[in-house]
């Protein structure tokens, strides 16, 4: 199965107050053919650090069974116990026998590590179907990628795809909950 780009995305809710808008987007954005959630987690750290996940999916039962827990064994969290750490370890073991270093990577994220105490997380990985042709034309000319990130609203301001106060709204619209200190 070939399968685009793929992207972890961790969003912080001091406060969960999910009424399906989330979801029903990514439902949209599946519909399409945009993008597809692999898997998607919801993790609540408490005040002590100690977590409590779930598993949060629009993907059809056969893509669920296909997938398995894939956020769970790209950040270590052990959701699926003893069996689960077995499983990875398995795979890792896979790809290192056919010439992949798994653990010979530049950085780690520490995705857990970030979510404050107090505060659930949904941490969705998502795979970009509309970026495969862009992909695939990348890699015929003979490029890669060497870095990727999201672009605050507060620096489009600076080569002027924003006003200064859209940026603003857009900031504070991003970071409101986690300024709050909530």
């Amino acid at each position: 199965m070939a399968i685009g780009p793929v992207q972890l995305i961790v969003l912080g809710f001091p406060h969960p107050n999910f009424h399906g808008e989330v979801i029903a987007e990514l439902e949209r954005l599946r519909k399409s053919d945009t993008v597809r959630v692999i898997d998607a987690l919801a993790v609540y750290k408490d005040e002590d650090g100690e977590l409590e996940v779930e598993h949060l999916s629009n993907l059809t039962k056969e893509e669920a069974v296909e997938l398995g827990s894939k956020v769970g064994a790209l950040i270590g969290l052990g959701i699926e116990g003893e069996e689960g750490a077995v499983a990875g370890a398995a795979l890792g073991a896979a790809a290192a026998e056919d010439g992949v270093d798994v653990l010979d990577t530049p950085k780690t994220w520490d995705v857990l590590g970030d979510i404050p105490p107090g505060t659930a997380a949904a941490l969705l990985l998502i795979e970009h179907h509309w970026a495969v042709p862009l992909r695939d034309a990348i890699a015929r000319a003979g490029g890669f990628r060497l870095s990727d990130g999201f672009v605050s609203p507060l620096d489009l301001v600076a080569i002027g795809l924003l006003a200064a106060e859209e940026a603003k709204e857009l900031h504070d619209l991003e970071t409101a909950a986690a300024a709050s200190g909530n």
